[in-house]
């Protein structure tokens, strides 16, 4: 049984689990982290020593899941069979959400990458239906991230005018990815609190804070790889300031540091989360 509840108003900090720190994880003392986060195709048919530690760490701690191959703005038909897949996994972990990204990876296959869908009426009609299909498989709502991106082709409404048409035409929620908004404001020029705010607040159920690559002053490339710096640890504060606290994912991808060093993070996440939280201990 898992020792921690998750909710929307949950002030609980993850991490992402990744089988390059698996073992770690594992040995990680009680309460070093709240909950974790793997996506789910990478786990769904593994077996032998990994799913056992699966299983273990699923034991003590929630298992979110954020997805990275739904394509939920490419043009194939939607892989029912991993959906279904995906509600099979979520049943199996108890899994209190499932996210993907608001963004596509597939066009005659696989493009290992996530490109960013053109931010117009029809695509947000054309994605809006297509999330609404796959939360009928489920049976429930998925959350959308926000994503990087670093061209908007044929744009026709703004970024965050895109976001909220889908969100309130497919009825989903939204995951925060707060690195993410850092990142495109820097990058697209525009003012990173400003957007926040405009964002449905009762729609965000989730966020994401990580680290990125500075690449030049006006280009910095989202990586997960690197630590969190403080732009982005403020943009984290502003984000509880306006929405609340809601479970918070550290990710991290590659290039990892010692875990006394990554606990760190997660331990930092929380203390932002008390500054919000009336100092509650969940």
């Amino acid at each position: 049984m898992t020792s921690v509840c998750w909710s929307a108003e949950s002030a609980v900090a993850g991490i992402g689990l990744r089988r390059e720190i698996a073992d770690d994880l594992a040995a990680a003392p009680d309460g070093s982290f709240d909950f974790l986060e793997v996506a789910p195709e990478n786990w769904i048919r593994v077996g032998g020593r990994y799913a056992k530690t699966l299983r273990a760490l699923t034991e003590r701690v929630p298992l979110a899941l954020h997805g990275l191959s739904l394509n939920i703005g490419g043009f194939a038909p939607i892989d029912l069979e991993l959906v279904n897949s995906i509600g099979l996994f979520i049943k199996q972990h108890q899994c209190p959400i499932y996210s993907e990204h608001l963004s596509y990876c597939g066009d005659h296959g696989h493009l290992y990458d996530l490109m960013p869908i053109p931010f117009r009426r029809d695509a947000v009609r054309f994605v809006a239906e297509r999330i609404a299909r796959v939360q009928d498989v489920l049976g429930q709502r998925i959350a959308l991230e926000n994503v990087s991106y670093y061209a908007a082709p044929q744009q026709e409404i703004p970024e965050v005018d895109f976001i909220n048409a889908v969100v309130k035409q497919a009825d989903c929620n939204i995951l925060l990815d707060v690195n993410n908004v850092y990142v495109n404001s820097v990058n697209h020029g525009y003012d990173a609190k400003a957007f926040m705010q405009r964002l449905p607040a009762d729609r965000i159920v989730y966020m994401h804070v990580g680290g990125h690559l500075f690449e030049t002053q006006d280009l910095r490339v989202d990586t997960h790889g690197d630590s969190i710096v403080e732009p982005v640890w403020q943009l984290l504060r502003d984000a509880y300031q306006m929405f609340g606290v809601v479970p918070t994912l550290l990710e991290r991808d590659f290039n990892f540091p010692p875990m006394a060093e990554l606990m760190g993070e997660v331990a930092q996440v929380r203390c932002v989360q008390r500054l919000f939280n009336g100092g509650a201990n969940v």
